[in-house]
């Protein structure tokens, strides 16, 4: 499930009023009739703080809005609100202990009464009630209050200075709910108002008209939203159950609906599906990389229980960059996309590859495999095969490693292109694949997880939770090492140790500013970029599809896929 967390702290990644969302299609309101849309995996409520889930969450933002919202960029919009606080306009105090927004005046509940900063007090006070079990609680993490400053200003104050306060009531996951409507629902009653779960009152672009739980919603047009001709359609009917294949085909070949949710199927079967011409597949991207972790712990099951951990000692070969950059250099990263990820997939040589304000350009050689560089870079550092086995010595080791991934057809393809390019620079590989409940698990006793790492390279994805980068590049600090201590807890699961990086991460969590910041989290993914402690392989996207008569779709990963519905349209056939 996306959190999104926290984005800026200046104007780079702010867009301003609603001409970010305009898209010139001009008309009535409701003049293109009936939207029909497909997740095949049906919601269950449409209160998304009582539910984690994708689903719901999207599915309410049709209805539920909030202060602010991340486009397909990342950037942060204003949404709810007039304009996005910074410390430069005023809106964030100079100590950073507090954040003032502002509503646009005249907007109104579907109801017809009007948005008041009283309803995102009572927001926070619904979420953090004893007993309410609110699944977005983490939202509101470190907020001492939320105060109605006046009816269109909205005040929240934090227990401590917070470089990016864009977290409570901003994004699909925390948006503000009508105080009258929720009234009685505090704490422990939450999950009993099962009409307001089911049929929120909300500022969006529609009104929810019936809903069956684990089936289907009907909405119609909100007469009340703020926007003159939005929404374009009058009605949507919106679509559970089934599965990823059968959802992609009633976009792509029956022409049955609109617009299909999370296609997660073989990217050639889909290609054949999307050649019926009644659709188009779209992907959004976020921060997800598929992305091999050279441990630099000795994992050689001779030491036993010491093996990959710091009693081990260094790794033979794998500590060394250039033997790491061959690796890198010999791999083709834009076959790995085409054989395993099609439109879900794009090559990258970079740990943290968006928002695109931290992705940094120095890494990009690795987008060109080169076999001949990899073995020269071998050759000069003096790394031969002096038997005659195929096999390079690295001071008298062989250049063999034990490669595994979860079991997963994908990964298996990519292990096997991989140890051939490897083969032909001198390093060998056995490959291994672990159950993805067994490998992901945090089973202490186990030595198969991916945090225990019992062997030279593992490959997976992992992201990171909304669009600041802060928490995440704090995974690689030496005492995020995972550890018979820990429980073999932690996220730094190659073991990469340098006290300058964690003097970046010290650095960053009390730096303001898009552009102060951005400078050093992209200081950060060189580092481990340059450490070849990682090599990224794939960034990886979220998959949906769309009729060819849809207009103005805009996918995004950051936010609900669904986020500028109101600005979708029909276009003529």
């Amino acid at each position: 499930m996306k959190k999104l967390s926290a984005l800026m702290g200046a104007t780079a990644l702010v867009a301003c009023g609603t001409a970010a969302i305009a898209d010139g299609h001009e008309g009535e309101r409701g003049r293109d009739g009936q939207l029909n849309i497909i997740y095949w995996q049906a919601p269950s409520t449409l209160n998304p703080y009582l539910s984690g889930g994708t689903k719901e969450v999207e599915s309410a933002s049709l209805v539920l809005e909030s202060l602010g919202r991340f486009d397909n960029t990342g950037a942060l919009q204003p949404w709810l609100a007039a304009e996005i606080p910074t410390v430069e306009n005023g809106g964030v105090s100079e100590d950073l202990t507090s954040i003032t927004w502002t509503l646009k005046e005249g907007i109104m509940w579907s109801d017809g009464s009007a948005l008041t900063a009283a309803d995102a007090v009572f927001t926070w006070e619904y979420c953090t009630a004893e007993g309410g079990g609110c699944a977005q609680v983490s939202y509101f993490d470190g907020v001492e209050s939320v105060e109605a400053v006046d009816d269109l200003t909205i005040k929240i104050t934090f227990d401590a200075p917070k470089p990016f306060p864009y977290t409570a009531l901003v994004g699909s996951e925390s948006p503000i709910i009508q105080a009258a409507q929720f009234a009685e629902c505090m704490g422990a009653a939450a999950p009993t108002c099962v009409d307001a779960n089911f049929g929120p009152i909300g500022t969006g672009p529609f009104v929810v008209d019936d809903f069956k739980a684990n089936d289907v919603i009907q909405f119609s047009a909100n007469e009340n939203f703020r926007t003159a001709g939005q929404p374009a359609f009058s009605t949507v009917l919106f679509k559970g159950g089934g599965d990823a294949a059968a959802a992609a085909r009633s976009v792509l070949e029956t022409g049955e609906f609109d617009y299909a949710w999370n296609l997660q199927i073989d990217p050639t079967v889909l290609a054949d599906m999307e050649s019926a011409g009644l659709g188009t597949v779209v992907t959004g991207f976020g921060t997800s990389v598929e992305r091999l972790h050279l441990n630099q712990f000795n994992p050689d099951a001779a030491l036993g229980d010491d093996r990959s951990t710091a009693a081990a000692g260094a790794h033979p070969f794998l500590t060394d960059p250039i033997v790491g950059e061959a690796l890198s250099r010999a791999i083709d990263r834009e076959l790995l996309v085409e054989i395993g990820y099609g439109a879900g997939g794009k090559a990258t040589c970079n740990v943290l590859p968006a928002p695109a304000v931290y992705a940094s350009t120095a890494n990009d050689a690795c987008l060109t495999q080169d076999i001949a560089l990899a073995n020269q870079l071998l050759d000069d550092a003096g790394h031969m095969d002096t038997d005659g086995d195929g096999i390079r010595e690295y001071n008298g080791t062989p250049m063999n490693v034990l490669y595994q991934t979860s079991t997963n057809a994908v990964r298996q393809d990519s292990q096997a292109l991989i140890k051939q390019w490897w083969s032909e620079i001198g390093v060998g590989a056995e490959l291994r694949n672990i159950d993805a409940s067994v490998f992901f698990g945090g089973d202490p006793s186990s030595p198969d997880t991916f945090q225990k790492f019992y062997a030279d390279i593992e490959m997976y994805t992992n992201n990171f939770a909304g669009v600041d980068p802060e928490a995440y590049m704090a995974n690689w600090k030496c005492d995020d090492i995972p550890s018979p201590e820990s429980q073999w807890q932690g996220a730094n699961i190659q073991r990469f140790c340098d006290p300058a990086y964690d003097a970046l991460v010290d650095q960053l969590a009390t730096t303001a500013g898009i552009e102060a910041r951005a400078e050093i989290v992209k200081q950060q993914n060189d580092m481990l970029m340059q450490s070849y402690s990682i090599i990224p392989l794939v960034h990886r996207g979220g998959v949906s599809a769309h009729a060819n008569t849809l207009g103005g779709i805009e996918i995004s990963d950051w936010d609900s896929e669904l986020w500028n519905i109101a600005t979708w349209y029909r276009m003529g056939e």
